[in-house]
């Protein structure tokens, strides 16, 4: 049996000393950069790496890029390849923020076609909820070769987004907090607000009191609302970075809601160019 959205700690507890199995610990604080790589010295699921957000999961911000864009393929494939990810490996991600960062690797993964990756259902506080074996030694990496089959398809940039948006083709879906898309408060960008005729589903609202997944049905008549008789196809997920967004990309995948694409650079890299609109409010 493969995986390809999200696993329980009880499946996974069967399977962290099996070799066909690949763990990676993703917990970041974007406040503190290196808040994850502590945590991972000070305890982790057993036999996982650690996935670095900023330095394994994107690449260096760059003029006219948001904060967080996507790595060259060929490095990141070969990172993949260092940490034993190869073919018919099963990965798994894991974070301590209810999958908001373990889903970037999730869906970096699909992007690069390897569909067999699924994010840890609750994350750290479930493993360690349920008195799971934690240890702070450092898998050596076993080499695989890791061959990358993109689909760019998956994602839009910004020009992509507009033309769609201007169609009337593309509903964009903004993930962060409510104070955030309408401007309120903006603690990482320049600019507060959002694209306009971005509607916003907080990442966080896909889960349930315990952090976990709420089920398929509850998810999935949350995002029809949004639809509105839309297909998922029409759905471009956005956030600050393109790390958030997967997570309610991740959900709808969870619902049977298959189709929908990525904005990468989001917020972060819309505000880059003065001429592109900006919208406040928590109206659409």
């Amino acid at each position: 049996m493969t995986h390809s959205t999200i696993i329980s700690p009880e499946m996974l507890t069967q399977h962290v000393e099996d070799p066909e199995w690949i763990v990676f610990d993703c917990r970041f604080s974007l406040e503190d950069t290196e808040r994850g790589r502590r945590s991972y010295r000070d305890g982790h699921v057993p036999n996982a790496y650690y996935a670095h957000l900023d330095h394994d999961l994107a690449a260096p911000r760059g003029a006219g890029t948001g904060r967080h864009p996507l790595p060259d393929i060929d490095r990141f494939a070969a990172w993949l390849g260092r940490h034993g990810v190869g073919e018919g490996k099963q990965v798994v991600s894991y974070d301590d923020s209810g999958g908001a960062f373990a889903a970037r690797l999730w869906w970096m993964l699909r992007w690069l076609g390897h569909d067999t990756a699924a994010v840890l259902d609750g994350g750290w506080d479930a493993w360690t909820g349920a008195g799971l074996p934690v240890n702070q030694d450092i898998r050596s990496p076993v080499q695989s070769a890791f061959t990358p089959r993109a689909n760019h398809s998956l994602w839009v940039d910004a020009d992509q987004l507009i033309d769609g948006m201007d169609a009337g083709a593309s509903l964009v879906v903004d993930a962060r907090s409510p104070e955030r898309y309408a401007g309120e408060k903006e603690p990482l960008d320049a600019v507060a607000g959002h694209i306009p005729g971005a509607v916003n589903l907080y990442h966080m609202d896909n889960l349930a009191p315990d952090r976990r997944f709420e089920s398929p049905g509850a998810i999935r008549r949350r995002f029809e609302a949004l639809l509105a008789g839309r297909g998922a196809a029409a759905v471009v997920h956005s956030c600050g970075s393109g790390v958030t967004a997967c997570h309610n990309l991740l959900a709808m995948e969870i619902a049977g809601l298959s189709g929908s694409k990525l904005y990468p650079g989001s917020w972060s890299d819309w505000i880059t160019d003065p001429a592109r609109p900006i919208a406040t409010g928590r109206s659409p």
